[in-house]
């Protein structure tokens, strides 16, 4: 008995490689709990730090998973993206309404601050990944639309916990809050739109850029690094804006849009279990 667990232990033991994306992961998590426990100037070194690993851990998990071409693909292809639709958004309106950004957030190219290319890099490849599970019982003519789909959903849900709180620390402010979601007086529902527009465009180019820079045979690693990650800035930020940041009506909403996504989850791994049973 005994051997039979030390072999087990053994094969489930990560190798270094596995390993580098769940220590970020890791760090960033720890980091996450700290932000409602901070205030001030020490506030806004948690929101830089977080940001700054969650982008790291994006860029690091595609390298590993996929290659290097694909990490290069990925890095320039959100930083690109994120720059032009906050660059228009800033000068037009468009997708999101009108807001604005504050100085606090620091250095800028065409008036967007460097910590949102950071922030996007944080978003899209875990949205992009828990995309592709959501996805995968579906048809193979239909995989690659529903994976987009799930995949812009999530990073527009995501958004719906992490405005709020950045208009609370006054990251930036919108012109015209109203009207928005129930329970979420400073952020307009035009945002929401925008954020599927964006997700939208994004993780199309994205899965295309991933099926062709994708190195065929590198070793891969699984998903539960960045899947955490998200995990926690959904239901973790959820429950911290309950507890600690007086924001219920975002937390509700956080809580809420989890549920179609666990129910997915939940029911493809019943199938699964039923298909070796």
């Amino acid at each position: 008995m005994s051997t039979a667990l030390t072999a087990h232990a053994r094969a489930w033991r990560p190798t270094a490689r596995e390993l580098l994306p769940l220590l970020v992961a890791g760090a960033l998590v720890l980091t996450a709990i700290a932000y409602p426990l901070s205030s001030g100037s020490a506030r806004d070194v948690v929101s830089w730090a977080i940001v700054v690993l969650g982008s790291v851990l994006s860029v690091a998990h595609a390298g590993l998973s996929r290659g290097a071409r694909t990490a290069a693909g990925v890095l320039a292809l959100v930083v690109a993206a994120a720059v032009a639709f906050e660059s228009v958004g800033l000068a037009t309106g468009f997708p999101y309404g009108s807001y604005d950004y504050a100085d606090v957030l620091g250095p800028t190219l065409l008036g967007v601050p460097f910590l949102v290319p950071l922030a996007w890099l944080m978003m899209a490849w875990p949205s992009w990944l828990l995309g592709g599970h959501l996805a995968r019982t579906t048809r193979p003519t239909r995989r690659r639309f529903v994976r987009v789909a799930w995949a812009a959903a999530v990073f527009a849900a995501w958004d719906v916990v992490l405005d709020p709180q950045m208009v609370q620390a006054g990251y930036w402010t919108w012109a015209s809050p109203s009207p928005g979601l129930p329970g979420i007086d400073t952020v307009p529902l035009t945002n929401l739109a925008g954020w599927l527009v964006a997700g939208a465009v994004l993780m199309t180019v994205l899965d295309v850029l991933v099926t062709r820079t994708a190195v065929p045979d590198a070793p891969r690693i699984g998903n539960a690094a960045p899947l955490l990650v998200l995990g926690w800035m959904t239901l973790g930020g959820a429950l911290a804006h309950a507890g600690w940041l007086g924001l219920p009506g975002s937390a509700a909403w956080g809580a809420a849009l989890a549920v179609p996504v666990l129910v997915v989850l939940a029911v493809q791994h019943r199938r699964a279990g039923a298909g070796t049973g």
